[in-house]
């Protein structure tokens, strides 16, 4: 089973929207913009040395720019091979949206949309060897 790991909320401009959920909902803020994409990580709760969560069932996020591909709230799902689940998405009534691509050296990430017409996002983690 591949678990949800991760959400993602578009904005039409991001640092308002830090100051929002930073605000309102007390959620810690990273810009990542350093990594060559803008991007704001999004704490919602408390993590471990290893940035997993803490509290069981939890899960952290983002706020990246709003594009074509990218105007609802998502949800991203953490698989084993991005390359095989765009294969089973397309075979099964869905669209490649975003290619797989780097995420420095954390993973890597696409983007999809499903047989009705959500669009979701893809994590597959860097393999340690």
């Amino acid at each position: 089973m591949d678990p949800v790991n991760h959400f993602e909320l578009p904005a039409k401009d991001r640092n308002r929207a830090n100051s929002f959920y930073a605000t309102v909902f007390g959620w810690q803020i990273q810009t990542m913009d350093e990594m060559g994409m803008p991007y704001t990580i999004v704490r919602t709760t408390e993590v471990d040395d290893n940035n997993m969560c803490v509290e069981k069932g939890a899960i952290n996020g983002g706020i990246m720019d709003a594009d074509e591909t990218g105007t609802a709230p998502m949800i991203v799902i953490t698989v084993k091979s991005i390359e095989d689940t765009l294969t089973k998405i397309q075979e099964n009534g869905g669209e490649k949206l975003v290619d797989k691509m780097p995420v420095g050296e954390m993973g890597h990430y696409a983007r999809f949309k499903d047989s009705e017409g959500n669009v979701m996002g893809l994590w597959e983690e860097v393999t340690k060897q």
